[in-house]
Parts: C-alpha cells; structure tokens; sequence
C-alpha cells in the first residue's frame, strides 16, 4: 500500500489485467467526492480494447503507455447529462457557457484526483496525462463525446512494472501564504528553486537540452508561447463546438 509521500507517476506495466470489478468499485468510492450542487459534472470512459487505445495514442503524441497500460480512463466535463435530465423534467438549463464548463472541469478533476489517490491504496500504478486538452478534438471524434462534453483529464492505469525515483517537489513555504498573497523576491526564488535547480537529473536535462538554465528549458523547449497559444486557440475552438462557448467568439480579435 503507498500513500501520497510515496506516490510515482508509472509508465510502464505489467502484462496483467486490471480487474472490471476492482475497477468500477474504486470509481464508485470516488464518486464520494466534492462536487457542485450535488450534480456530479462528469463522465467516465473506460478503454481496455487495443483498437480504441490505438485510436486515442495520436492524440497524446502517441506516448507508449496509452497503447501498454491495461485501461485508459478519460474523464469529462459533462453538463450534457444534467441538461438532458433538466429537460426530461420541464426544466430548461442554462449550461452552455464557460462558467458551466469550469464547474464541470472542477467536478471532473476532483474527481480525478480522488480515483488516483483511491488507486495508490490499491497499489496499481497510473499516469495523468495532460496532453487531453492539447488536441481534444481527436479525443471526442474517437469517443463520440456529445456536445456539452469536453475531456479534460487522461489516466493510463495498470499494475506497476517499475519503481521509479520520486520527483522533487517545492518546500511548502514557496506555495502556502498566510492571511493573503505574499508576492515573491528574488531572494524567495533562489532559495525555493535553487535546490531543484542542482538535483543531478536536473542539470542533465538542462545540459542535453543546450540551455543556461531549468526555466529556459520550460519557457523555450517544453511549454513555449507558441505553443500555448496555438493550443489556446484550439481549446476555445474545440469549446465552441462542443456548445460551452458562442461561436461570436471565435470572430474576436487574436481568437
């Protein structure tokens, strides 16, 4: 059994089935979980077949993992059931902007986080893949996600076939404020980074990556503008289709 001081994210698996009844009843467990106005704005779609993760690999760069791991997990904002339900009660829903798709991204990553930590108990391994909302719009033509759904969160999942060192992580002064935000000197900065900064694998990846520094790396290789802004581009896009957002938007300047 591990808990959260222990946890590893895993990429690779053993060759053994997770099984269905484990499975759906640690998404039950999870459904305990906050969610708002007891609406629980998410949905759940479990992939074992290797056809449909073949199908899914593209849309996270195909990573091996996603075709390796015994099941893949989208997990969606989903206001399209509740609206539906709204309906079949002559009620009629309001759910089609961006604050809906923010309280149903909420729900949908607590929940997340909830299953994960439900896993650690159990000892199966998993990965959170954040690539889902890079190019969401493979993700719902290959799982014919309706409009009011969106993917916001990807888990490969399996039994662990490797123990990997654990990451490193800020100390708690660098994120906890108290009573209000305490912006940040030059001084906090280099005492809070600058141990992760001469952690071996760090300095190698600055190394091989031919940068001065760690954040060079994540501002020019990892997670450049342009790339954040192409993507941006295609979430809002991707949210116009699926009815979270009007399509007047996408007429506004540098849209």
């Amino acid at each position: 059994m591990k808990n959260l001081l222990t946890r590893r994210t895993i990429r690779k698996y053993a060759d053994r089935e997770v099984e269905e009844q484990l499975l759906n009843r640690l998404m039950e467990e999870a459904a305990r979980t906050q969610t708002m106005g007891n609406l629980q704005l998410y949905s759940v779609i479990v992939t074992r077949s290797r056809e449909m993760k073949k199908l899914l690999a593209p849309a996270h760069f195909n990573q091996p993992m996603v075709t390796e791991a015994s099941v893949v997990l989208t997990i969606c904002a989903d206001f399209n059931r509740t609206s539906f339900w709204a309906r079949c009660r002559k009620a009629e829903p309001g759910y089609d902007n961006l604050l809906s798709f923010l309280n149903a991204a909420t729900d949908a990553l607590l929940y997340t986080q909830t299953l994960c930590c439900l896993m650690d108990e159990k000892g199966l391994g998993y990965c959170y893949l954040g690539t889902t909302v890079y190019q969401p719009q493979q993700i719902i033509d290959a799982l014919h996600l309706p409009k009011l759904t969106m993917p916001v969160a990807t888990l490969t999942v399996g039994w662990p076939a490797e123990e990997p060192p654990l990451s490193d992580r800020l100390p708690l002064e660098s994120f906890v404020h108290q009573e209000r935000y305490n912006d940040y000197s030059g001084a906090d900065i280099d005492a809070y980074y600058t141990p992760k900064e001469q952690l071996e694998e760090n300095r190698h990846f600055v190394s091989i990556n031919h940068k001065e520094t760690l954040a060079q790396v994540f501002t020019d290789i990892r997670y450049t503008r342009r790339d954040n802004e192409a993507m941006s581009k295609t979430l809002i896009e991707t949210l116009v289709r699926q009815g979270f957002l009007p399509h007047t938007i996408l007429m506004a300047p540098n849209v």
